[in-house]
């Protein structure tokens, strides 16, 4: 083959398809927006405890710490809607 047809073969290929789109647009106004700024300001609360527990001395500060982790990743499973009840309707019909 030349280099001409090289070329041309470069440009009769089809493009590759386009990305399934996955949750552009749920819908749901300002529900997510309030909830991410409820997670936010229970997230910071979380610390602010933690850091002052942490002032009364190390066995309040031990036990604040182990509280906030398991506190956060409560808030962390609530973002992600581990135990949502929402169904997904599927393409099959």
């Amino acid at each position: 083959m030349t280099g001409v047809e090289e070329a041309s073969m470069v440009y009769l290929s089809s493009p590759p398809r386009s990305p399934a789109t996955v949750a552009l647009a749920d819908g749901d106004g300002l529900r997510r927006a309030h909830f991410r700024i409820w997670q936010w300001g229970m997230s910071m609360a979380t610390v602010l405890v933690t850091v002052w527990f942490m002032t009364l001395g190390p066995i309040p500060g031990i036990i604040a710490v182990v509280t906030a982790k398991h506190v956060l990743v409560a808030i962390l499973v609530a973002g992600l809607e581990v135990n949502s009840s929402r169904k997904v309707l599927s393409s099959s019909g």
